[in-house]
């Protein structure tokens, strides 16, 4: 068995002086740090610490003397096992990820931009060369007819012809997909 509280150290832990609670947690502590471990606690250490906290403001208030003391840090000492494993039970299991276990799949942003852009792609890769790069300069870079112009060296009219005319042969060949579809 542990040693045991003088009666000395006893009473000065009960009127609260710290020398007479230095006592207590040097005689007793092992012990509670003895019954978290033996309950198969991770941080034995901290929660013999919150023991005590726990303990020191209400020391004053313990009856029953030696046994009576032992008893009611042990209570304590009890519920804050209770209250631990009940929080361990609320806690979920964090794992670490890793990549290669996951069996989702799911395409990228990119991917997702890039695929839906493929049978435009395709669709634009049919027009003829001016009426693609047109297309390609006002609708994905968006620029002005003035801006496009300029870029392809050719009258704003002759543009404007241009777009049409693409927008035009899409809507076809778009409708002409549709039609095959279903």
């Amino acid at each position: 068995m542990a040693g045991q509280l003088s009666d000395d150290e006893l009473s000065a832990a009960l009127a609260g002086e710290p020398s007479g609670f230095s006592a207590v947690y040097a005689i007793i502590s092992p012990a509670v740090l003895g019954y978290f471990r033996a309950r198969g606690v991770e941080d034995a250490e901290g929660l013999t610490q919150d023991v005590f906290v726990d303990v020191l403001p209400k020391l004053a208030k313990v009856t029953g003397g030696h046994r009576g003391l032992r008893t009611f840090i042990f209570s304590v000492a009890h519920a804050r096992l209770v209250d631990h494993h009940r929080r361990a039970e609320r806690t979920p299991y964090l794992a670490e990820y890793d990549p290669l276990d996951d069996t989702r799949c799911a395409p990228s942003a990119e991917d997702e931009a890039l695929g839906s852009l493929g049978g435009m792609t395709d669709s634009l890769s049919r027009l003829n060369d001016e009426q693609r790069e047109v297309l390609v300069l006002r609708i994905v870079a968006d620029l002005s007819i003035e801006q496009v112009a300029g870029i392809m060296d050719k009258s704003p009219g002759a543009i404007k012809q241009l777009q049409r005319r693409g927008l035009s042969a899409l809507r076809d060949l778009v409708t002409e997909k549709d039609h095959a579809a279903s």
